[in-house]
């Protein structure tokens, strides 16, 4: 069984079902992973329809490749999704895009493949790069980053309550000899973490947020989202999957925000209609129901929301 092959997309037919696709519409997949979430797009368009494929990971373009060479209506860009509104292929996309999923985090086969480096599960090199080609490696963070900065790093994106004793043991552990596997690493954390939570393995909040760190993560959600607002046509509907809080807030408040409209002083005498909205939130945040959470464990994380372009 190929990495690969074990990979399943998330909330595929509530995320299909939100996108409210259109025969001859126009959709952005912006985080392709193995294109579970195309291939249902792909499905409910006719002959006209287009769909546009993104991902930073070269493995998942190789895929996206294969599906290009099958299914003339996909277009394929190797890129970030904080990318989408430079890129060639959305240039006539722009205001004219019918839906728009992002489908965060990592992938099941970033997540199963030892040498991609993002799993405390399987022993591998300290990598975490969702493009390899990139500069810094988790390895490389690891054994340079200062005790202050990984222990900042680990409070703020893995909300570990010990990051600063786990920082401190990282750099202790270093010292002696240089991390450059996932089980070392794995096995420094563990010692430095006196309570571990149930069902979870104690590298994981740090493991999460040393990855977000290296792939700048957040920052690249906060420009994908309004790169996206930009290319969707009145109607048009932004769906976005997140699998962790951090993720989520970011999603949350900027929905909430575009929803609201200008940012006037609360005392001034502006009706609603002055405001200017941008975005309508469509429905409350929606998760995975407990079959798919059975068939699919990292479905259980899975969180939901869908907006809609305004006027």
């Amino acid at each position: 069984m190929t990495f690969a092959s074990q990979h399943k997309a998330v909330l595929q037919v509530e995320a299909l079902k939100a996108l409210a696709v259109k025969a001859e519409g126009k959709y952005i997949d912006a985080t392709f992973g193995r294109g579970g979430h195309s291939k249902a797009i792909l499905s409910s368009l006719n002959s006209r329809g287009e769909l546009i494929v993104i991902d930073r990971d070269p493995d998942a373009i190789s895929a996206a490749g294969e599906l290009q060479k099958q299914d003339s209506r996909v277009q394929v860009a190797h890129a970030m999704f904080s990318q989408l509104s430079e890129l060639e292929a959305t240039k006539n996309f722009a205001g004219k895009t019918d839906g728009i999923l992002f489908d965060l985090g990592v992938s099941s086969p970033q997540l199963d493949n030892p040498l991609r480096g993002f799993s405390f599960m399987h022993s591998g090199p300290l990598d975490m790069r969702m493009n390899p080609m990139d500069k810094l490696s988790a390895e490389e963070w690891v054994n340079s980053a200062s005790e202050k900065e990984i222990a900042n790093v680990i409070f703020e994106y893995g909300e570990e309550r010990f990051s600063r004793r786990i920082a401190k043991r990282i750099v202790e552990a270093r010292a002696e000899v240089r991390i450059n596997t996932t089980g070392q690493l794995a096995e420094v954390i563990k010692q430095a973490n006196p309570s571990w939570e149930k069902d979870k393995h104690p590298a994981t909040r740090a493991f999460q947020a040393i990855r977000i760190r290296i792939n700048s993560e957040l920052e690249q959600i906060e420009k994908g989202l309004g790169d996206a607002l930009g290319l969707l046509r009145a109607g048009g509907r932004l769906v976005v999957i997140s699998f962790h809080s951090l993720e989520d807030r970011i999603v949350k408040k900027f929905i909430a925000e575009k929803a609201k409209g200008d940012n006037f002083p609360r005392d001034l005498p502006i009706t609603a209609a002055f405001l200017n909205p941008t975005l309508k939130k469509i429905g409350k945040p929606i998760k995975a129901a407990e079959q798919e959470v059975a068939n699919n464990a990292r479905a259980r994380s899975a969180v939901m929301r869908v907006a809609e372009k305004l006027n």
